[in-house]
């Protein structure tokens, strides 16, 4: 049995949105299982203080700081990244927000910034990483969704949107890419407890909502995230491709 095949020793891995949160989770995963992780954010100060707090912790890591919705930005941050160390090995498409509004009082720029964050910054960054994967022969996309790319939930129209949009994104990338040892594959959160969830978290009609709906009975824990990561990143999943993996305590196997 081979033991090195969760390993990610000498890979490049992009984590957009990865000073906080679950992108930092993540980060901080893909970097303890041999990664080199490049971390993303538009706070360049943020990014690069994190960066500096991974090294000193024994992780590789180093930053690339630009605005993952603008497409000439994303052009020139990968190709500067690619010229300092090759291809990117592993991207994980994690950047995201959120909006709340009843659909005839959502605000027209919220919906856009949405969509624009959740969606199209995917489809950004890995227009612009795929020619250096299929270049070297190989590569890893993982997009990050969420329950709502499969449920509907009132008040979140853009969000719920925009992630079922990152479902379709994973399976069309599949069937373009796949006979190029590309393999791209998403993970869907449930409820987990971050600060993008903090309010909700902090409502205890809303968690004892929660934990009656989800089968596991509790909140998720970002650290319940990596393993799926490692994994999708790693040999382990050379013929897994176009699937989106439900982390989420049971939420979408039951109704």
């Amino acid at each position: 049995m081979d033991k090195t095949l969760f390993s990610l020793e000498g890979k490049k891995a992009l984590i957009t949105g990865s000073y906080q949160g679950l992108g930092l989770v993540l980060a901080q995963g893909l970097a303890a299982h041999g990664a080199h992780v490049i971390l993303n954010g538009r706070n360049e100060t943020a990014v690069q203080n994190m960066t500096e707090k991974f090294n000193q912790e024994g992780l590789s890591a180093s930053y690339a700081s630009f605005d993952v919705t603008d497409p000439s930005a994303v052009n020139a941050a990968i190709q500067e990244l690619e010229e300092t160390a090759g291809p990117i090995d592993i991207l994980v498409n994690n950047a995201g927000i959120q909006r709340r509004h009843p659909i005839e009082e959502f605000p027209i720029d919220e919906w856009d910034d949405v969509i624009k964050v959740n969606l199209s910054a995917a489809f950004y960054v890995s227009k612009a990483v795929i020619p250096g994967m299929v270049r070297n022969g190989q590569g890893k996309i993982i997009n990050i969704g969420s329950v709502q790319s499969k449920l509907g939930r009132a008040t979140i129209s853009a969000y719920a949107a925009s992630k079922g949009g990152i479902e379709m994104l994973t399976k069309n990338l599949c069937a373009e890419l796949a006979q190029k040892n590309i393999q791209i594959n998403g993970i869907a959160p449930g409820y987990f407890a971050t600060e993008m969830t903090e309010a909700l978290v902090n409502d205890e009609e809303f968690s004892a909502w929660l934990c009656g709906r989800t089968p596991a009975g509790r909140w998720g824990d970002p650290k319940e995230l990596v393993g799926a990561a490692v994994f999708l990143a790693s040999d382990a999943s050379t013929f897994v491709n176009g699937q989106m993996i439900y982390v989420d305590g049971g939420m979408t196997a039951v109704v």
